[in-house]
């Protein structure tokens, strides 16, 4: 791991950062390429204005290990609100927690009570739910959640890391279940006992996963394959590999961040390709911002190109 993804990371776990590193003009001015605000409005409108230009929405809260049964039920009750909110603006745009928001730390069963609620609202109202993916010691217990929810709820899906060993095999557990798969690389500091230490290794391993997502046989269940990555050699890789194979490009979906290399995105959707957007909002932004700049040091040249040129 490069010391710049390691600094980030640890960064991305500071507390004292969190609380002060926030207050820097500098810093908010840096997030704000990469989210459209805090509110929901403010998402809303950046959804908006990205299906103008053929580009469709996921949205995301920002938050992670509520230890209040308060806040948590606060959390599920505004991805609830937000869902009919959705459904009632006919908008394009697939809600994604995280089930420690929904307070996984506190009780396992409360949390999956919430995660049924949204379940149930989503199927209701025609959406799609995603499940993100935490730290490595949060993989069994997500998955045993998103399998109990798919088992009652067809449009569910998880989110899986490539860097995990693991990986493969809980790829082909889950869509031979139909459970939707949005693959990223990862962006946790995990030790080297669980996941690759070494870029090239998970870039290795997302395709090698890329190119058993897109086989026919792992999408006879109903699965959805999608592919988090801003890479764009892997994208072009990904795509030769569905159209030599006879995968339609209708049959598979890249997700990339709101603000991170837009004229790709549009580029993609010119071509023919299935894009949506993830648009995060939310006040606990600096754990996330911290983690996105890790998981590409060189977004941290990016960043200072856009605040100082």
């Amino acid at each position: 791991m490069s010391v710049a993804r390691t600094l980030l990371l640890k960064a991305s776990d500071s507390a004292w950062l969190r609380e002060n590193g926030t207050k820097a003009p500098f810093v908010r001015r840096a997030v704000s390429r990469f989210m459209p605000g805090e509110s929901f409005d403010d998402m809303i409108v950046a959804a908006r204005m990205m299906a103008g230009e053929g580009v469709t929405a996921v949205c995301t809260r920002l938050g992670e290990n509520v230890k209040d049964l308060a806040e948590a039920d606060e959390v599920a009750c505004h991805y609830l609100e937000g869902i009919d909110r959705i459904h009632a603006l006919n908008l394009a745009c697939e809600p994604s927690i995280k089930l420690t928001q929904l307070g996984l730390d506190i009780d396992r069963e409360l949390a999956y009570g919430h995660l049924r609620d949204l379940g149930a609202r989503a199927h209701a109202t025609g959406n799609y739910l995603w499940i993100d993916m935490e730290q490595s010691s949060y993989v069994d217990v997500t998955l045993d959640l998103t399998r109990r929810l798919r088992a009652e709820f067809p449009r569910v899906g998880v989110c899986l890391q490539a860097y995990l060993y693991r990986t493969r095999e809980d790829l082909v557990d889950l869509m031979g279940r139909g459970v939707g798969i949005r693959l990223v690389k990862g962006a946790y500091n995990e030790p080297a006992e669980v996941a690759f230490p070494k870029k090239s290794d998970v870039d290795a391993n997302y395709y090698a996963l890329a190119q058993l997502m897109l086989d026919a046989g792992s999408r006879a269940s109903g699965a959805r394959p999608v592919f988090g990555t801003h890479d764009v050699p892997l994208i072009d890789s990904i795509r030769r590999h569905a159209a030599t194979t006879g995968v339609k490009p209708a049959e598979f979906e890249f997700h990339m961040l709101y603000g991170i290399q837009k004229a790709t995105q549009l580029r993609l959707v010119q071509d023919g390709a299935a894009v949506r957007v993830l648009i995060a909002y939310g006040a606990y932004w600096f754990p996330w911002y911290m983690r996105r700049l890790a998981e590409r040091p060189a977004n941290v040249w990016f960043v200072a190109k856009s605040l100082f040129g």
